[in-house]
């Protein structure tokens, strides 16, 4: 599925959040900066929108992506190139319940709209925990259910209505952006998030929900 839908995917992602995936990025960057990684693992990179965006901000750092789309990884690899970050940025197709990394060889990981794809999300954090140095970061972007009552019904018809309508039109796959909806409404969240997360080892979680609960943002730590 996504690699059927790779070349639309940069234009859907701006186009279904009004480009406000920009600026949730951005904060999850800032995040990642503080902590002033050396080298840093972005789990389910996509075409490696934010892998380039950490490359750009933390030009100490070395990002690795990695994905299961093979579509997803050389479009992203044809961006990286023109952003002349080739040096630094390196994407792989690799399953992130089997990572090929070293353990403790990551500084700080970040997976951004990526979780709700994992087929076991418990092993999924249990690779990260494994992959991270004692002290890193774990920053976890990831689409999420509006809270407020008044939010939530116009939220509902425009991911279950308007969003697949645009997919069909503009990725030409049918399921693609039927099945958004109901990942993210599958996904644990919140507080029911956290306590995965602390389940496979990490310490210091929170959370912080963006734009009416629309995306949240999750962070922890590999105890020292």
């Amino acid at each position: 599925m996504f690699d059927s839908i790779a070349p639309a995917y940069d234009w859907m992602n701006r186009a279904m959040t009004f480009g406000v995936d920009k600026s949730w990025r951005r904060k999850a960057v800032a995040m990642v900066a503080a902590s002033s990684p050396g080298h840093i693992i972005d789990i389910a990179t996509g075409t490696g929108d934010l892998a380039i965006a950490l490359a750009r901000k933390i030009p100490q750092a070395t990002v690795t992506g990695i994905d299961l789309s093979q579509g997803m990884v050389d479009i992203g690899k044809k961006k990286i190139v023109e952003a002349q970050l080739d040096d630094r940025v390196d994407l792989l197709t690799a399953d992130c319940l089997a990572m090929p990394f070293d353990d403790a060889s990551a500084d700080a990981i970040t997976v951004a709209y990526g979780v709700r794809n994992f087929e076991h999300l418990d092993r999924g954090y249990a690779e990260m925990f494994r992959v991270l140095k004692p002290g890193g970061l774990l920053c976890v972007v990831e689409l999420s259910t509006p809270v407020n009552p008044m939010v939530k019904p116009f939220y509902k018809l425009y991911t279950k209505f308007i969003i697949p309508t645009l997919g069909r039109m503009v990725s030409k796959d049918s399921r693609a952006y039927s099945y958004l909806p109901e990942s993210i409404a599958a996904v644990p969240q919140g507080d029911d998030m956290l306590r995965l997360i602390r389940d496979s080892g990490f310490t210091d979680t929170a959370f912080k929900r963006l734009t009416f609960g629309v995306c949240t943002i999750y962070t922890a730590h590999k105890p020292r």
